[in-house]
């Protein structure tokens, strides 16, 4: 009877934190970046975004990041935000001031789901990606 009582204090404990782990996760506003592979195929990353200044930026929590490296080699993406799909370019900003930036603006918009999941997370080496829109055609640049 005591291990029956063990098994169920633990499944209760598991249940609970995969609860709260997927609460904190996908609770708030998550974005889809679709990357192109080098093997020509798409990539679909679920991050969480955030807004400054009229720039969408996320967070790749490692340089190590799939989705990342995408992005170095080919930085033209969708995001899909909502009902909306934006094309993008991406703009890693890799240097300390990036990680400080998107470190803050995660927290201060997520706030305590940003906190469980840097218990899972470790984001000393993540980098900040600013997403710019892609002109209309015939608006570009010349």
């Amino acid at each position: 009877m005591r291990l029956r009582s063990i098994v169920a204090v633990v499944m209760v404990l598991v249940v609970g934190f995969a609860a709260i782990t997927l609460t904190a996760l996908e609770g708030n506003e998550v974005v889809v970046v679709r990357t192109h592979e080098a093997d020509g195929g798409m990539r679909e990353t679920r991050v969480w975004v955030a807004e400054q200044d009229g720039a969408l930026w996320v967070e790749a929590a490692t340089p190590e990041r799939d989705f990342y490296r995408d992005l170095l080699a080919q930085p033209g993406a969708e995001l899909l935000r909502g009902e909306s799909t934006l094309h993008v370019i991406a703009h890693p900003d890799p240097g300390a001031a990036g990680h400080e930036r998107i470190r803050a603006l995660l927290a201060a918009k997520y706030g305590w789901a940003d906190h469980w999941v840097a218990l899972l997370q470790d984001t000393s080496r993540s980098v900040a990606i600013r997403f710019d829109p892609v002109p209309p055609a015939g608006n570009a640049p010349r």
